[in-house]
C-alpha cells in the first residue's frame, strides 16, 4: 500500500526557512515522481515543485524559483523541499503526492495518485 507521510511543517518569520520531508512506502524509487502542492484558504491548489526519475529533472513554480529546492533521498524513500526566504504568501497547507510507477508524474500531474494529509507552514509578517 502506497502512503505518503508529510512532515517539517510549522510557525516561521518572514525571510526564515523549513524542510518538508515526504515519506514514501509502498513503492521504490525506481520510476516515479514526487510533486509538492499548497493550498491556501480560499485559493485553488498550486503545484509548487516536483522532481521525477524520467531524467532527473525538476520542476518549480515561478512563485518560488530560487527560493525552494526539492530533492530525493533514493535510500530512504524520502523527498524533501527546502524552504528559504519564505514569504507570508507561502502560508498555505502543504501536500506531497506521488506517482509510484510511470516516472512521468512531473510531466502528467494526472499519474500523481497518491497523496499525503499535508502539512501546516504559515508565515508571519
Amino acid at each position: 500500500e502506497v502512503q505518503l507521510v508529510e512532515s517539517g511543517g510549522g510557525l516561521v518569520q518572514a525571510g526564515g526557512s523549513l524542510r518538508l520531508s515526504c515519506a514514501a512506502s509502498g513503492f521504490t524509487f525506481d520510476n516515479y515522481a514526487i510533486a509538492w502542492f499548497r493550498q491556501a484558504p480560499g485559493k485553488e491548489r498550486e503545484e509548487v515543485s516536483c522532481i521525477g526519475s524520467v531524467d532527473g529533472s525538476t520542476y518549480y513554480a515561478d512563485s518560488v524559483k530560487g527560493r525552494f529546492t526539492i530533492t530525493s533521498d533514493i535510500p530512504r524513500n524520502t523527498v524533501y523541499l527546502q524552504m528559504n526566504s519564505l514569504k507570508p504568501e507561502d502560508t498555505a497547507v502543504y501536500y506531497c503526492a506521488a506517482d509510484p510507477k510511470t516516472g512521468y508524474g512531473c510531466y502528467d500531474p494526472r499519474t500523481l495518485g497518491y497523496w499525503g494529509q499535508g502539512t501546516q507552514v504559515t508565515v508571519s509578517s
